[in-house]
């Protein structure tokens, strides 16, 4: 399993690009333990398909960054467990995932960067 990326810490050069294969998005993925993050199996089963489900119907992701965090990683451990690739209407989900989570990522560093001018000169 790769290094756990806390959110405080993650960057868009952590992020897999956003036309990424499966195997990377799924590196990506596991840099968030979402068993951890919702207690248990269980319960991060019941959030992840009731975003899955939502995605679905209305094209909405989950507001914040560990829920979407937690969503991906459920996808890896699904289709890991699944033994295959996930289909075409998943690997979009996976995608938006991904680009929703780059978005609050880039959001993040702008406003860091409006606070403390001086983070403009570090690197990301």
């Amino acid at each position: 399993m790769l290094e756990i990326i806390e959110n405080i810490e993650l960057t868009e050069s952590d992020l897999p690009p956003p036309r990424a294969t499966w195997r990377r998005i799924q590196k990506f993925a596991i840099t968030f333990n979402g068993y951890e993050y919702h207690g248990e199996f269980l319960s991060l089963a019941n959030v992840a398909n009731e975003a899955t489900s939502i995605y679905r119907k209305y094209k909405r992701l989950p507001a914040g960054l560990s829920d979407l965090r937690a969503c991906l990683f459920f996808e890896s451990r699904r289709w890991h467990h699944l033994g295959g690739n996930p289909h075409v209407p998943a690997m979009i989900y996976v995608r938006a995932l991904v680009e929703k989570i780059r978005g609050i990522v880039r959001f993040k560093r702008m406003l860091l960067n409006s606070i403390y001018p001086d983070l403009n000169s570090l690197p990301s």
